[in-house]
């Protein structure tokens, strides 16, 4: 089972707006889908739960809805369209975690992400289930389950390896903002048996981002070259016009497609607006999709 699908993401919004800022974001995406001619082709919206992280994040967080009550909220909003989300494992022991993953099913969330514990903590880490003894322990619960892909990672191909062995369906990429995919996926295709579903994640980067550079921060791997090129291309992005802005992510969106395509993995689309959706993000996505779409 594939998921085949374009996904948007879409965090839950802080607690303290609650409701009607849910309400007004799923009305944004009814409203800017219209106007760049994407009503009825974003097929999942992805829900991350979110944690609180380094303290050095350049946007605080605050506490957010909870993913399950997020989706009951828009869910009804936004017609045709199923819910994935991320799963923090490392902090919720099995028999919680069952009915935590239970709940999401029976909400009609479709797919969940298992991660693990943040940056300023260790793997293994946590009174929980870690996210690898996820995957093997809720396939019974849980048919779509997804891992993140972080293609510039270090012994990144061993640890996707491992997780297809404990049964992930699909693997969610980190932000693209290079074509590290390409030669990840093409070795991986070389070397292993396992063709998981890949969902490919491509973020609009608005002005804001040379003020707060959230995304920098997001996608940072100090000491990595390969990163520090990707950190660079956002630096490029952000302070870019808006048709140099399209024209360069649709470029880099065509070379990674072309790339991948005929590996032999089902492909989806993860598109994400890091600061929130926005009229010049869909047009951006607009675009992208006239290129190559599942």
């Amino acid at each position: 089972m594939t998921l085949n699908s374009i996904v948007l993401e879409l965090v839950p919004p802080n607690v303290e707006h609650g409701r009607d800022k849910a309400l007004d974001e799923a009305g944004k995406v009814l409203r800017f889908s219209e106007e760049t001619g994407l009503t009825g082709r974003i097929g999942h919206v992805m829900m991350p739960g979110m944690i609180e992280e380094d303290p050095d994040r350049p946007v605080t967080m605050k506490p957010k809805l909870d993913v399950l009550d997020f989706w009951k909220i828009i869910g009804p909003q936004l017609p045709g369209v199923t819910g994935l989300c991320t799963q923090v494992t490392a902090f919720t022991e099995d028999a919680a975690l069952r009915r935590r993953l239970g709940d999401l099913g029976a909400a009609g969330i479709e797919g969940v992400v298992f991660v693990g514990v943040p940056r300023t903590m260790a793997d293994g880490e946590g009174s929980g289930v870690a996210p690898t003894d996820a995957l093997a322990a809720y396939q019974d619960v849980v048919s779509n389950r997804g891992v993140v892909l972080i293609p510039t990672r270090e012994g990144e191909q061993g640890r996707f390896r491992f997780k297809c062995d404990r049964g992930a369906t699909f693997g969610m990429t980190q932000l693209l903002y290079s074509e590290a995919i390409v030669d990840f996926l093409t070795e991986f295709a070389r070397t292993s048996d396992h063709r998981p579903e890949i969902l490919l994640s491509f973020g609009f980067v608005p002005g804001l981002e040379q003020r707060s550079g959230l995304i920098n921060w997001l996608i940072q791997d100090p000491g990595n070259p390969a990163v520090a090129a990707e950190q660079e291309f956002v630096a490029r992005l952000a302070a870019s016009e808006p048709d140099h802005k399209r024209r360069l992510m649709l470029d880099l969106y065509r070379r990674v497609i072309d790339g991948v395509a005929e590996l032999g993995f089902p492909l989806s689309i993860h598109l994400e607006a890091t600061y929130g959706v926005s009229r010049p993000a869909f047009e951006t996505f607009a675009e992208m999709l006239a290129y190559w779409a599942p």
